[in-house]
């Protein structure tokens, strides 16, 4: 994996999103994230709202700052990586030009939010916020 292999571009779920430059088999790593830029539990509860879309828990005390071009990875219902050991690794065969996706509701983040990525297996809310619909 290589900085060359993907590139940043709109998407049409939502803002900016990560395309791939090259094919990446299952099981493939296809980013590894830069874990060095986190914030204790005080630095993290002075973030805006904006901000905080850009962090992923490490633990209760420690929370990561998500860099690019990892931070543009958006969520799909119908995702082709998922995270593991803090990288994103290939579910499936992704083609060249396709747009890295992960599941936000698996990935250890906690996030909740209501679903716009258009998949025909879309879940339509995303995280805790299910259980009060």
């Amino acid at each position: 994996m290589s900085i060359a292999d993907v590139e940043i571009r709109k998407s049409k779920i939502q803002g900016q999103g990560l395309y791939t430059r090259r094919i990446f088999e299952t099981g493939e790593v296809v980013l590894r994230w830069d874990c060095s830029h986190t914030l204790t539990s005080e630095q993290f509860a002075r973030l805006t709202e904006e901000e905080r879309r850009y962090t992923h828990p490490l633990d209760s005390e420690r929370t990561m700052i998500v860099q690019p071009p990892e931070r543009f990875v958006n969520h799909s219902c119908d995702n082709n990586t998922e995270v593991r050991d803090f990288c994103d690794v290939a579910i499936r065969r992704i083609e060249i030009g396709e747009e890295i996706t992960s599941d936000y509701g698996t990935d250890g983040s906690g996030v909740s939010f209501e679903c716009l990525c258009g998949s025909v297996v879309c879940r339509q809310v995303i995280g805790q916020m299910s259980d009060k619909l």
